[in-house]
């Protein structure tokens, strides 16, 4: 078998993987209106959603965020509280306000139309080396590498590398290989053909779908059976646990939400008032009384778990109706939060206790 090496790497990738994987991508490839259209915007705005999200996901978000935003021009205009809400329930907040701020960069130094070149690309805000890579090989044919998860994972498969793929070093030494092998006349192809392999076959939650797959007979992770060991990556970082006291406070038909601090967790976003710590009804009460609030009744609302990538929220609620409204919140009602207001989905337990729908929002 001809094998291909980058001159920084032991690892072999076999020649023939971008003809059996393209030959695979042809004939199964799911049809996404990104790929059918490789418009710039289209791609950027997709690997931006796609990012920590499923496709299926992805697929209404991304059709509302154009219309809404159909140019990159629109992006860079838009509000903020616009931008929060179209991305209400997609979680990671700061990936659509760097798409915002690379999209006015683009407009006052390329014109509003991004560049090709993925050094230009990755000087964009939110925009490294992957995005810049699909973003160039997929809407302008540049044959750029585009290593991600699904990527790191496949190849470490098929070469049998044990080698930690968290680590920054494994993913240089990828791209460079893999930057050997990309076919110049199909670069945009091959790379989505191993994301789609590592996001359909190749994986990464269960075991692979090895006696189906494309590679198979080239695959030595497969040939030693050691497929299912693979990757390697060193464990996380336990995430840190915070007990928070939800409290869902209505005055008639409208809710009260406080903005939370423009840096950190869930940054500028609005949220549901809270108490640190895990409290009791009496605490509550309580508490909500030396704030000046007639507390007319109070009863428990569901507790509720949410994962960040670091921090893990455990929430207690309840749930009180007051007979004037706090002036330290803002008041809003069910219509407003349904179409105006940002509610991250680490509240969406109680999305039904607001009038809100319980499929507001998908993802954190």
């Amino acid at each position: 078998m001809q094998e291909i090496f980058s001159q920084n790497t032991q690892t072999p990738i076999p020649a023939a993987l971008p003809a059996l994987l393209l030959k695979w991508y042809d004939q199964t490839r799911r049809i996404l209106p990104w790929r059918e259209n490789p418009l710039p915007y289209w791609v950027w705005l997709s690997e931006i959603m796609l990012q920590q999200t499923r496709v299926e996901t992805v697929k209404p978000y991304f059709a509302r965020f154009l219309e809404t935003l159909p140019t990159i021009h629109d992006l860079a205009q838009a509000p903020e509280e616009t931008l929060l809400k179209l991305w209400e329930g997609l979680g990671y907040y700061s990936r659509v306000r760097n798409l915002q701020k690379a999209a006015k960069v683009v407009v006052e130094q390329y014109g509003g139309e991004l560049p090709g070149d993925p050094a230009l690309l990755e000087k964009l805000p939110g925009i490294g080396s992957y995005t810049a890579g699909a973003i160039a090989s997929i809407a302008f044919g540049v044959p750029a590498p585009a290593v991600d998860g699904n990527v790191l994972r496949v190849i470490s498969r098929i070469t049998a590398s044990r080698e930690d793929i968290a680590s920054p070093a494994c993913k240089k030494r990828m791209e460079v290989a893999i930057r050997e092998i990309i076919p110049h006349d199909r670069a945009g192809d091959f790379n989505q053909s191993l994301m789609e392999l590592g996001a359909m076959v190749c994986l990464g939650n269960g075991e692979p779908k090895c006696l189906c797959c494309p590679l198979q007979s080239i695959c030595e992770g497969f040939q030693q059976g050691i497929a299912a060991e693979l990757p390697v990556k060193a464990p996380k970082k336990a995430r840190k646990i915070e007990e928070k006291t939800i409290l869902l406070l209505r005055c008639g038909d409208t809710f009260a939400l406080r903005q939370r601090p423009k840096k950190g967790l869930l940054a500028g976003m609005w949220e549901l008032p809270s108490l640190d710590g895990k409290k009791g009804r009496e605490e509550a009460e309580k508490w909500l009384t030396e704030q000046g609030a007639q507390v007319l009744s109070l009863r428990e609302a569901p507790n509720a778990t949410h994962i960040f990538t670091h921090v893990e929220w455990h929430m207690t609620g309840f749930f009180a109706e007051l007979s004037q409204p706090l002036p330290e919140f803002f008041w809003a009602d069910s219509p407003a939060l349904e179409q105006q207001y940002a509610l991250p989905s680490a509240f969406k337990a109680y999305f039904p206790e607001l009038g809100l729908k319980k499929g507001k929002a998908a993802l954190r």
